[in-house]
Formats: structure tokens, C-alpha cells, sequence
């Protein structure tokens, strides 16, 4: 019971500093969607480069990041590109956004919010690059799946023409479930995919990034899979 009760306190106490951090945006009520900042409420759609980041460099999207670890590594490994990870859980969100702040990584910031909430605070054509890393397979509910067709149409709205998606799962059923739904729509196109990355040498980089539950997946030998693919924005 005490360890419960102190559980609570510190989500609490995580969720007041969130208010305060600078590079944290949050979502409370999705009937009226806008974002509030440490210094009240913000409307960056279509500015986040020059209003937030301060640049004009690629903007890159992590979907429910968690704790944003694919967010921070890749912020790290690519220093001219800028991330945001977007997720609803507030604990998540703290951890990673106090590891950014810690790290002094600039071109990281987090949005708590809905994912279906992404086209009212991002313009058509402003995203490059979406990452959705182990993401809930939502076994019995495929409507709700990262990769399914109605969010495909979401990514649709603010991606550029040539943006990409990349899922990065270990889920059976997601991954055969996804090149179903990517075979079905002739608009989109895989530019890669992979059934077993580390079968071989990384074609990519960024795949090496490992975040925990895909560390205790690998322990557990499960295979990790990968594709990217375009949306072609409608075209």
C-alpha cells in the first residue's frame, strides 16, 4: 500500500514538472485540441523549424516513443535533423524529455498528446520521417494498429510528398498484418523491408538503436523485422 501510495506521488510530481520543461507540449483536452508549453499555450503547426527548433532542418516523428529512447539516439546520431516523439503517457514523456534536457539535445522535443490528434498541430508537408518502434499490435483490434489504414491517411496529412514511415516491430501479427494493409493501397510504395535485420550485416544505421523492450525481445530471440515506406502524400 505504501509503495503504491508513493508510486502516485511521483507521477504526480513528474507530471507537475512537465509543465515546466521547455522542450514538452502537451494535449490536455482532445475535444479542443492545442498544445501548451511552459510558457502557456503555443500554436506551432507549420513553424515548428523556425518557431521551435530554431531551423530549417528535417522534422522527424517518433510515434507512442515511450520513453523517447529512439528519439535521444537518433537526436545524438543525426545532430542535423530534429525529433519529436509524440506519446499519452506522462511518465513516458518526463523520462525522455529529462534525459534531452540533461544531454543539452536541442533537436529534441516531446508532444503529449493522441496520435490522432497529429494534423491539428502539424501543417501538410512538414514532416519528413515517421518512426513507430515496437509499437502495441493491438491483437484483437487492427483499426488501432500504427500501420493501419486510417492512420496511414493521418501520416498522409502531414508528411511531405517523399516523407517515409518506418516500423521497426518483433510482432508477428503486426508485421503480416502491415504488409497487407501496405499491398492494398496503391498509393504507397516499400522502399525497403527486412524480415530479420540482424541476419546480416544493418542495411541502416539507425537500426543498430536498441531500446529496452527491444533488447529483452532480442534475449527472449525474437526476430526483429523492418520496413519503410512512402505514402506519396496522395499522389
Amino acid at each position: 500500500m505504501q509503495s503504491e501510495i508513493m508510486g502516485k506521488r511521483n507521477k504526480l510530481k513528474k507530471f507537475a514538472e512537465l509543465s515546466t520543461f521547455k522542450n514538452v507540449f502537451q494535449c490536455f483536452n482532445p475535444l479542443t485540441p492545442e498544445l501548451e508549453g511552459s510558457e502557456g499555450v503555443v500554436d506551432l503547426k507549420g513553424t515548428w523549424g523556425p518557431g521551435y527548433f530554431k531551423n530549417d532542418h528535417p522534422i522527424v516523428l517518433e510515434l507512442a516513443c515511450g520513453r523517447g529512447e529512439y528519439s535521444l539516439a537518433l537526436a545524438k546520431m543525426y545532430p542535423d535533423k530534429n525529433f519529436i516523439g509524440i506519446d499519452v503517457k506522462g511518465a513516458r514523456v518526463w523520462k525522455g524529455a529529462i534525459q534531452a534536457i540533461e544531454n543539452d539535445l536541442d533537436n529534441v522535443a516531446f508532444i503529449r498528446t493522441r496520435i490522432e490528434a497529429l494534423e491539428h498541430f502539424f501543417a501538410s508537408g512538414e514532416i519528413d520521417e515517421i518512426w513507430i518502434t515496437f509499437p502495441d499490435p493491438f491483437e484483437n483490434k487492427a483499426n488501432r494498429r500504427l500501420t493501419h489504414h486510417n492512420f496511414n491517411e493521418r501520416y498522409r496529412k502531414v508528411l511531405k510528398t517523399d516523407g517515409i514511415v518506418q516500423l521497426k516491430t518483433d510482432s508477428d501479427s503486426l508485421w503480416e498484418n502491415t504488409l497487407e494493409v501496405l499491398d492494398e493501397d496503391p498509393k504507397i510504395k516499400i522502399t525497403y523491408r527486412n524480415d530479420n535485420i540482424y541476419a546480416q550485416a544493418l542495411d541502416y544505421p539507425e537500426l543498430e538503436i536498441k531500446t529496452y523492450y527491444e533488447r529483452s525481445h532480442l534475449l527472449d530471440k525474437r526476430i526483429i523485422k523492418y520496413v519503410r515506406y512512402t505514402l506519396n502524400n496522395g499522389a
